[in-house]
């Protein structure tokens, strides 16, 4: 009898089908084997640096013998730069990468809307008006809530005043934070012409991105603040994942666009308004640390960039402190090899990738 041939053929795998499988291809913010296991070397990589610099910054050129009580002492009076370094690099990631996403836009940084206008504009008029003494008047727990109420409050007017109504509109609220920051510029520039060498000397000390600016006693305001509003945005990054995808989009999806954008802005303004009154303007830190954080990160999802940004910004800013530290011996200001250093790391990742 002959055989028969019916034949039950194997299921037809395409080429496609076979490279999905093979690279273990699922739905999400990280879709590839690959691409997972680059955003996990990516982040233990910025966790070993970050571990580095702290303890270089805690135990390198430490006069006293390791283990004494006299090298315990001088680290533990060094880790309250890391503190603030960390403290700083928090608000600045999470601040920067959260406004851009509000505002759809890769470019621009909270300081548009004049945070560091504001702290030269008080600071420059303290001096101003009081002398050199106006650097001392207006330092304290006091005066740096006040500072903090006086940024948040001023944002936050802005944002209710452009962004409420039906002709509410985000774009005339980044102008018109333009305007407002250079017109307090303007003012601070022209009070400077006015200041005895003294006094210039004096105030200049006092606009630069300084470590050194930090007082303990500031920590336990500042630090309850910043991780509120912190905890907070990472508590809506799911939120702020639809917010990226745009105002129509977002409302289809059933989210109130203009409320989410008016939280977010708040927190932002919040973990600006510390950032900047703890140790004064760094302009570059959040737009350098934003961009970067995207390009390691490889992903939008706001659950993995914000611990990249974060680790992104303590990797820039301890290893500009320490550079400075024991190479220029120039301590605590770090704004300038940021812009230096992180300008030129910033132009070479954006002419590899071709892309922002």
């Amino acid at each position: 009898m002959p055989e028969s041939n019916t034949i039950k053929s194997a299921p037809r795998t395409t080429p496609a089908l076979a490279s999905r499988h093979h690279l273990g291809r699922v739905s999400g913010p990280l879709p590839t084997g690959r691409v997972r296991r680059r955003y996990w070397i990516v982040l233990s990589i910025l966790i070993i640096l970050a571990l580095g610099f702290a303890g270089g910054l805690l135990a390198y050129d430490n006069p006293m013998p390791p283990g004494t009580p006299g090298f315990w002492l001088i680290a533990q009076m060094r880790s309250v730069n890391v503190l603030v370094m960390l403290l700083v690099a928090f608000c600045q990631a999470m601040a920067t990468v959260s406004f851009q996403t509000a505002t759809n836009n890769r470019i621009i940084t909270p300081s548009i809307m004049g945070f560091e206008s504001l702290y030269i504009a008080v600071q420059t008029g303290a001096v101003f008006f009081l002398g050199a003494a106006g650097v001392t008047a207006i330092q304290g727990v006091p005066q740096f809530a006040l500072q903090l109420v006086l940024m948040v409050g001023l944002s936050m007017a802005l944002y209710g005043w452009l962004l409420s109504g039906k002709n509410g509109n985000l774009q005339i609220m980044l102008l018109v934070g333009i305007v407002l920051g250079g017109g307090l510029g303007a003012v601070s520039s022209f009070m400077q012409r006015l200041l005895t060498p003294s006094e210039f000397d004096v105030l200049t000390a006092r606009l630069f991105g300084s470590i050194s600016n930090a007082d303990v006693s500031y920590l336990p305001v500042a630090i309850p603040l910043a991780a509120v509003a912190g905890t907070l945005l990472w508590l809506n990054a799911k939120r702020l994942n639809v917010i990226a995808l745009g105002k129509d989009a977002s409302t289809n999806l059933g989210l109130n666009h203009r409320f989410e954008t008016m939280r977010v802005l708040f927190l932002v303004s919040i973990l600006m308004a510390v950032s900047t009154a703890l140790v004064g303007p760094m302009t570059f830190l959040g737009f350098l640390v934003a961009t970067l954080a995207y390009q390691l990160a490889d992903t939008h999802d706001h659950l993995y960039v914000f611990p990249v940004a974060i680790l992104v910004g303590f990797v820039v800013l301890s290893g500009a402190y320490f550079v400075m530290k024991n190479v220029f011996y120039a301590q605590g200001v770090v704004s300038i090899i940021i812009e230096a250093v992180g300008g030129t790391v910033f132009l070479i990742f954006i002419l590899r990738k071709g892309r922002l």
